[in-house]
């Protein structure tokens, strides 16, 4: 103690270079012993504090870097380090210190800008209170670095905001898709936004779902929905009234769909087909308009309409693009090798849009 007494009645020594020495001997002090308890770590803590505050910013990196991995460091040293504005500073304790807690990280993150956001973004552990701020506040880059992070735990409020900007930025749709902590209707709202090597992804973890998680999710999944999908078409409701007369009849087929098509009758195909697959009108206006044609696979596939019948729809999709014929059998073909099971798992996603209205109001 008489050693640190000594150190501190130095601390009047006007000489910068005096004053890095000194505080250099401080911290060589405070680690020769580092578990300090009471009055005495709180002497320390002061003093480099003090000194570190008027340390260039190579020298106060360097403490940084000293102290970042000390389970048991100077307390207000370390908060002030982390909230340095200089990044090099507070990098490393950001990335790595155990000591600060998620009151002290969350501070940093509402007060400083992107790089300390990506700091804490890289942290071994980061939790859902402090990775909701880094969400709300993080530019798409840093929102990259979070997801690709998995001891980084999202809550369903941060993985919702995720997916909607996935869905507006390709460059982070394969770190969603990617996340295992992503709830699972989520992770189906992605498939229309995402290439094919992403919508395998989504169709291979659905088949291993299990009944009790999907139904969990569906639930989840409803509450989310939006109650306005866009405008719908001026023809829409005397095609809703075409169809609700066929059902009466019973004479709303699969085959009836194909005739629509032939017709060029669009908005009582998507119509037709939202009440043959049980999905809403928006999912089979996206399939349609879109030209979704392994989306249309997995309707079929669901409602176990014939290949033949599949492909029929894909040459009538497609009959304005080149080579529709040899495209449909590409299809033909992922219709086959598509299980029916996987397709069944995925269109209850794709359903539960049909049953959000009411539960939404």
């Amino acid at each position: 103690m008489t050693k640190l007494q000594d150190l501190i009645d130095l601390a009047k020594e006007p000489s910068s270079e005096k004053r890095r020495v000194l505080l250099r001997e401080v911290t060589d002090l405070f680690f020769a012993n580092p578990d300090h308890r009471g009055g005495e770590l709180t002497l320390f803590d002061d003093v480099l504090t003090q000194l570190a505050g008027e340390m260039e910013e190579a020298v106060r990196v360097e403490l940084a870097v000293r102290l970042a991995p000390t389970p048991s460091p100077p307390f207000k040293l370390v908060r002030t380090l982390a909230a340095d504005e200089a990044i090099a500073v507070a990098q490393p304790i950001l990335e790595g210190s155990p000591a600060l807690t998620d009151e002290d990280l969350v501070a940093v993150a509402k007060k400083r800008g992107q790089a300390h956001l990506k700091a804490i973004s890289r942290r071994p552990i980061i939790s859902e209170a402090v990775s909701d701020v880094i969400v709300e506040r993080g530019d798409d880059e840093t929102l990259g670095v979070l997801l690709h992070n998995d001891g980084a735990q999202l809550s369903r409020q941060a993985h919702e905001a995720a997916v909607d900007r996935a869905g507006a930025n390709p460059e982070l749709q394969e770190a969603v898709v990617n996340r295992r902590d992503l709830p699972v209707d989520l992770l189906n709202d992605m498939y229309f936004a995402v290439e094919a090597k992403l919508r395998s992804k989504i169709l291979e973890r659905n088949a291993q779902v299990d009944p009790e998680a999907l139904e969990a999710a569906l639930a989840a999944g409803r509450k989310r929905v939006a109650a306005q999908d866009g405008a719908l078409p001026d023809d829409y409701e005397a095609a809703e009234r075409d169809v609700r007369n066929m059902v009466a009849r019973k004479a709303l087929t699969p085959k009836a769909l194909a005739s629509m098509l032939r017709n060029r009758e669009s908005t009582r195909f998507m119509v037709a087909l939202a009440e043959l697959a049980g999905i809403d009108f928006h999912t089979a206006r996206v399939i349609l308009e879109r030209r979704e044609l392994d989306a249309l696979a997995i309707v079929c596939k669901a409602a176990d309409f014939e290949r033949s019948l599949f492909l029929t729809f894909a040459v009538l999709v497609l009959d304005r693009e080149s080579d529709p014929m040899g495209r449909a059998k590409q299809y033909g073909d992922l219709y086959t090798e598509l299980p029916k099971e996987s397709a069944q798992r995925t269109l209850r996603f794709w359903r539960m849009r049909r049953q959000s209205p009411d539960l939404a109001a």
